[in-house]
């Protein structure tokens, strides 16, 4: 018989990490929020779960579960040879630990494949992070990547991360760069998904001395950053990120790729062009429309984000800060690991 497991269970065990989670919900479901590196297998498709759910309402449970039975039956052989190929411990879950991780379960353990399943399924999975968001004592100090737009921090975080220090990526994990054009090109993350990707993180770095995280306002496109973080975060030592301008205008071509995307960016700039005077608009179309991108990104560097990120900077006392003049991102590095390194001697 399989057995049933808590997430506290899965939690305070030893961490295993030849252990596979597996989640019997329907893709799309799959798409909005699972549990951070699960893999999709589903017993339902999408239509199957919508046919499944309108027989649930219009009749009752009794038929909804025999269409349910009638549909996965067909699909028993390649479900089972699925998991056959799965070569680790394996945990099934669904919506609240019901019927299709029950089912999932009874079949492969009849079939004599070890499985456990999740008691209380991804709405157990979602309050145990929420409730451990709001309960955690984050202990490292939190260095933050501060400085204008086009400053490289993403990619100074990146390379930090290279050489083997602690990185906390939220843009990558909120799936935007943190600026109007910031969802271009990518795909926005839920607060459910941002929350266990953060929580993630938070557990893996709990026992290091510091981690480094982007500078960020409190949300992140569709996200908001939890306190646990983002208190630290304002509290954190801030290293001012300076390069010069021709550097920034690169960095933030490099990182858009505007080009690509012409019609996005037109779109984007839009929603912001009644904050710049109109002489500047009027310039700025200009180089949109005749796709003179490098003039266009100092524009907005110059007459929106710059301003607008003198403004709501807060001052910082000495031993909070280090600003970095440079004149490249592979400078800003070296300076930031030389800071280090004085303090830690």
């Amino acid at each position: 018989m399989f057995q049933d497991i808590t997430v506290q269970e899965l939690q305070s065990g030893p961490q295993n990490k030849n252990h596979t989670f597996i989640d019997v919900r329907s893709p799309q479901e799959f798409q909005e929020a699972t549990i951070p590196g699960s893999i999709n297998i589903p017993i339902f498709t999408d239509e199957e779960r919508s046919e499944v759910g309108t027989i649930y309402k219009q009749i009752g449970k009794q038929e909804a579960e025999k269409k349910g039975l009638e549909i996965f039956s067909k699909k028993l052989p390649a479900f089972v040879e699925t998991f056959q190929q799965i070569n680790t411990e394996k945990t099934v879950f669904c919506w609240r630990g019901g019927m299709r991780s029950k089912t999932a379960a009874t079949v492969l353990d009849l079939m004599g494949l070890s499985v456990q399943r999740l008691t209380g399924g991804i709405r157990a999975y979602r309050e145990w992070v929420v409730h451990t968001l709001e309960q955690m004592d984050f202990s490292p100090s939190v260095y933050v990547l501060d400085g204008f737009t086009g400053t490289g921090k993403t990619i100074l975080l990146q390379k930090l991360q290279a050489q083997g220090y602690p990185v906390i990526d939220l843009e990558n994990m909120a799936g935007h760069h943190g600026s109007i054009f910031g969802q271009i090109g990518l795909e926005p993350s839920n607060q459910r998904t941002f929350d266990a990707l953060l929580l993630e993180k938070l557990l893996e770095y709990r026992e290091e001395p510091f981690v480094f995280v982007e500078g960020e306002s409190k949300r992140i496109g569709k996200v908001l950053i939890p306190d646990v973080l983002f208190n630290k975060k304002q509290n954190g030592f801030h290293f001012l990120i300076d390069l010069p301008m021709e550097v920034r205008v690169q960095t933030i071509l490099e990182e858009y790729q505007p080009w690509e995307r012409p019609h996005e960016f037109e779109e984007a700039f839009h929603i912001i062009k009644k904050h710049i005077h109109t002489p500047v608009r009027k310039q700025l179309m200009t180089a949109l429309t005749e796709k003179n991108y490098a003039t266009a990104a100092e524009l907005l560097l110059t007459h929106y984000y710059d301003p607008r990120y003198t403004h709501a900077n807060r001052a910082f006392t000495e031993d909070q800060q280090k600003r970095i003049h440079a004149d490249s991102t592979e400078d800003a590095l070296q300076q930031i690991i030389q800071t280090l390194n004085v303090s830690a001697s």
